[in-house]
């Protein structure tokens, strides 16, 4: 299942994009870097280039020429399409409108009622409402092609608003089950409950704010890794729906910057303490801080 991995995903298709150039002998180490830029994350190409010229995945050789005849094509297992048919049939997949069509007939790898989630309140949005999926793609669109909406909301409390602003980061909340959006631009409001909007239109282009709050509302704490044990590898994996900046210090050690939400903070704590001796915080201080009360608490319960 790792081809679905947002890690190894991203993997197979560059290092996919690369073997297609080394193949007729084009490939360059500038072109590796460009590959990993355009299909990969930000940080991809350490670990992508770094194995290539290592020579530990044995498809591309140092002197970027490799052992394959032929261009990678790597068609869909039948398991492969199981898993898709299963996200598919997900009542969350209505909103995106993608299109299944090509699943059809194939047997789902497991139902929705083959799960449970738990700890999760049970009044979740009515996400296969025809008017709520309407209001999600008019959102999403605007926040693909930053433009201002005005909406109609009805409040928690019983107020009706009007309000105009930049839409700029859609999220989802596991718990409660609900969409949220983020508005720049506002004077109401700054997020707003997807359930709680009657109507949405689009009505010009967006500003700058909206991605100035964006990152204006993000934390940030600087780590320094030592590649050991595959540390390197286990962090991207456990990081990797976080904005993120990498860059090599020395030979294994590395600087990440990680930006987040406030709300993500004590889970952060956490993921960066099963790191051990391999990683050291450098700032903020304050995140320093976070980190040594929870060393001190853990000793304190006895907990190694």
């Amino acid at each position: 299942m790792n081809l679905f991995h947002e890690i190894y995903g991203v993997y197979y298709k560059s290092v996919s994009e690369m073997l297609r150039l080394a193949v007729g002998g084009r490939l360059t180490e500038k072109d590796m870097k460009s590959i990993c830029d355009r299909y990969a994350f930000t940080d991809s190409h350490i670990e992508i280039i770094s194995a290539i010229k290592g020579e530990r995945w044995k498809l591309i050789r140092s002197d970027m020429t490799t052992p394959l005849r032929h261009e990678p094509n790597v068609p869909l297992t039948s398991l492969e399409l199981s898993w898709l048919k299963a996200v598919s049939l997900d009542k969350r997949m209505k909103l995106f409108d993608a299109d299944t069509d090509f699943l059809s007939g194939v047997e789902p790898l497991f139902l929705p009622e083959d799960y449970v989630v738990f700890e999760q309140y049970g009044d979740g949005d009515p996400f296969e409402d025809e008017h709520y999926i309407e209001i999600f793609r008019t959102l999403l669109k605007a926040v693909r092609e930053r433009k201002k909406v005005t909406i109609e909301y009805n409040s928690s409390k019983g107020t009706h608003l009007r309000i105009t602003g930049d839409p700029y980061e859609p999220e989802y909340s596991e718990k409660d089950d609900k969409f949220r959006i983020k508005l720049a631009d506002s004077k109401f409001a700054d997020v707003l409950n997807l359930a709680g909007i009657e109507k949405c239109e689009i009505i010009g282009n967006a500003g700058p704010s909206a991605q100035k709050s964006r990152f204006a509302s993000e934390e940030y704490f600087i780590a320094e890794l030592i590649d050991e044990r595959n540390a390197l590898e286990r962090f991207m994996m456990h990081f990797s729906h976080f904005r993120k900046e990498a860059t090599e210090i020395s030979e294994n050690k590395y600087r990440i910057k990680i930006f987040y939400d406030k709300s993500d903070e004590t889970e952060l704590v956490i993921r960066v303490l099963s790191f051990g001796q391999f990683i050291k915080i450098t700032e903020p201080q304050s995140f320093v801080s976070l980190i040594r009360e929870r060393l001190i608490m853990q000793k304190r319960l006895g907990i190694r």
